[in-house]
C-alpha cells in the first residue's frame, strides 16, 4: 500500500509539474495603469520579453523609489556628494552666462520624480531672479505629487507646473508653456533637464533624443547625466540601483502580475544585443500570463528557462553617444564628468543644420 501511495504521488507532482502555471494580475495592476499602458505591456512582453522599467515608477513603485533614493542618494553627512547635483553645481556658470541679462528660463524636468536633483539648481537661478517656471514631467503621477508637494515647500513663489508624460512616446506639449488657454505660447528659454541615469535606461533612446529635439527650441537647452565607460566590461558586482531598486521592482513585478516567487528567480547580466546591463525575469516553469480586464483578453505565453527584462541600463562610450546625438538633429556644446570620471553630463542644442526654432 505504502509502494503504490508513493508511486501515485509522483506522477501526480510529475503531471503538476508540466502543466503551465497561469498568472493573473492584480486588481491593484488594473487600477494602477490605462488600458493604453497595459497594451504596451502587453506588446513589449509578447514582442521584446520585457515589463518596461518606466511603468515600475507608477502606484506603489513611486514610493519604493523615493525610499530608495532618500536611502542611497540623497547627500548625508556620511555621503556628502551626489552625482547630478554636483554635475549642475560644476557647469551653473556656462548656463548662467547663456541667460541673457535681465532674461529669464523655464525650467523643464523630464522624470522629475522627487524633484531632490535640482534643488540647489533652481535655488541658485531663483536668488538670481532667473526661474519663470518649474515644469515637472513624469510618467508617475504619483511621483508628480511628490514634486509638487517638495517643490512647494522649498520654493513657495516660484510657478510650478507640472503634467504626466512617457518621453519615449510623446514630445513634450506646447500648451505647457502658455500663462492661460487664450495666450500664445511663452517663447522664454527652456533648459530640460533629464537626470540620473534615465537616458540609460530607456528602451528606445533614439526616439527620446528625437522627442525631445521636437519639443525644443533654437535658443533651449537639453541637460542629462548618464554613466560612461563599457557595459560589456561589467565586473559581475551588483550595487546601486542594480543591486537595490532592482530587488524592489523584481518584488513589485512579481505581485503585481501574480508570479508565484518560487516559479522563477532573478537574473542580472550584461546583455550583448543592447550593449545593457539588464535584470531579467527568469522563470522556472512554463507560463501563462492572462490579460482579461478592461475589455482586454491576451494570454502570453513564456516558456521554461525564458527571461523577461525588468530593468536595464546603457552607459555611453562618447563615440556612440554622439552618433546617437547626430541621428536626432542634437549637438553637442559642451560636457563635464564628475571626479571619478563614472558620470556624464551632456548639454545639448538644436544642431544648426537642422531646422529652425519651434
Amino acid at each position: 500500500m505504502a509502494q503504490n501511495f508513493h508511486d501515485n504521488s509522483q506522477v501526480s507532482s510529475e503531471m503538476s509539474t508540466a502543466i503551465s502555471r497561469t498568472a493573473k494580475p492584480s486588481s491593484e495592476f488594473y487600477s494602477i495603469f490605462s488600458e493604453e499602458e497595459i497594451l504596451g505591456i502587453i506588446f513589449a512582453l509578447e514582442i521584446r520579453r520585457e515589463i518596461p522599467l518606466k511603468y515600475s515608477y507608477k502606484g506603489r513603485g513611486a514610493k519604493i523609489w523615493d525610499d530608495f533614493y532618500q536611502k542611497y542618494i540623497i547627500p548625508r553627512w556620511y555621503r556628502t556628494s551626489n552625482v547630478e547635483i554636483e554635475l549642475l553645481k560644476n557647469n551653473f556658470k556656462y548656463f548662467n552666462d547663456n541667460i541673457q541679462s535681465g532674461n529669464k528660463i523655464n525650467i523643464v524636468d523630464v522624470g522629475a520624480g522627487n524633484s531632490y536633483p535640482v534643488k540647489d539648481f533652481i535655488q541658485r537661478l531663483n536668488k538670481l531672479n532667473k526661474v519663470n517656471k518649474y515644469v515637472a514631467l513624469d510618467i508617475s503621477e504619483e511621483l508628480l505629487n511628490l514634486s509638487k508637494k517638495n517643490f512647494k515647500k522649498w520654493f513657495p513663489k516660484v510657478e510650478f507646473v507640472s503634467s504626466t508624460i512617457d518621453i519615449e512616446n510623446n514630445c513634450v506639449p506646447k500648451t505647457l508653456f502658455q500663462n492661460n488657454p487664450d495666450l500664445e505660447i511663452d517663447n522664454t528659454a527652456k533648459i530640460f533637464l533629464h537626470l540620473g541615469v534615465t537616458i540609460g535606461n530607456h528602451q528606445n533612446r533614439d526616439k527620446v533624443f528625437k522627442n525631445f529635439r521636437e519639443s525644443m527650441g533654437k535658443n533651449d537647452f537639453l541637460v542629462f547625466t548618464n554613466e560612461i565607460g563599457s557595459n560589456s566590461k561589467w565586473d559581475g558586482n551588483v550595487r546601486g540601483g542594480c543591486k537595490y531598486h532592482v530587488e524592489e521592482i523584481y518584488g513589485w513585478v512579481k505581485n503585481k502580475v501574480g508570479i508565484e516567487s518560487q516559479d522563477c528567480e532573478l537574473v542580472r547580466k550584461y546583455d550583448l544585443k543592447t550593449d545593457s546591463i539588464v535584470a531579467n525575469m527568469r522563470f522556472n516553469h512554463d507560463y501563462t500570463i492572462n490579460f482579461s480586464r478592461m475589455g482586454i483578453d491576451k494570454k502570453i505565453e513564456i516558456s521554461e528557462g525564458e527571461e523577461i527584462t525588468i530593468w536595464r541600463h546603457h552607459k555611453y562610450e562618447m563615440p556612440k553617444l554622439l552618433q546617437e546625438l547626430e541621428r536626432s538633429g542634437l549637438q553637442l556644446i559642451q560636457y563635464s564628468t564628475d571626479k571619478y570620471k563614472s558620470h556624464i553630463m551632456v548639454i545639448c542644442k538644436i544642431a544648426s543644420n537642422k531646422g529652425t526654432d519651434k
